[in-house]
């Protein structure tokens, strides 16, 4: 996978966390995805095709996915609350948004997101490498996945 293809992903979290959730991320060292893979209470992943295949998926601890969304919708919310799970998987659909744009070359189309709950992995599209992105701000930490393979 091209590195750069990771960037325009980056910069729309980034962009999302800053005018969305009113607070400043920082980027930690991006990393190839090998083992022992990071697990996640709550993860937002969304599917990609066109000119590259793959998935972009975010992967929270418990406590970061409330403080972000509750911050983000400005209203409290609690780890069983649907609007949880509806945040969740609205935040991974407006970061490919976001980044599609930038990646037009690729004519990428972005699938429905998808929420998985509880202890858990996630896999990338088989044969294509993961790049691992971990964010931290005020409200806590969480990671970015992206897993992209050029047609």
């Amino acid at each position: 996978m091209d590195v750069s293809y990771v960037n325009p992903f980056i910069n729309a979290t980034l962009t999302w966390v800053k005018n969305m959730v009113g607070v400043e991320a920082k980027t930690l060292a991006p990393q190839l995805k090998r083992p022992p893979f990071p697990h996640y209470d709550i993860s937002g992943v969304i599917g990609l095709s066109g000119g590259a295949a793959g998935s972009i998926s975010f992967g929270f601890p418990m406590q970061s996915a409330v403080a972000i969304v509750s911050k983000m919708i400005q209203a409290p919310i609690k780890e069983d609350d649907a609007d949880l799970i509806d945040a969740i998987g609205e935040i991974v659909n407006i970061v490919a948004g976001f980044a599609k744009r930038d990646l037009t070359h690729l004519n990428l189309s972005i699938s429905l997101p998808n929420v998985i709950l509880s202890n858990h992995i996630l896999a990338g599209l088989s044969g294509a490498p993961t790049i691992v992105v971990p964010f931290t701000c005020p409200l806590g930490s969480f990671a970015m996945e992206v897993s992209l393979k050029t047609n």
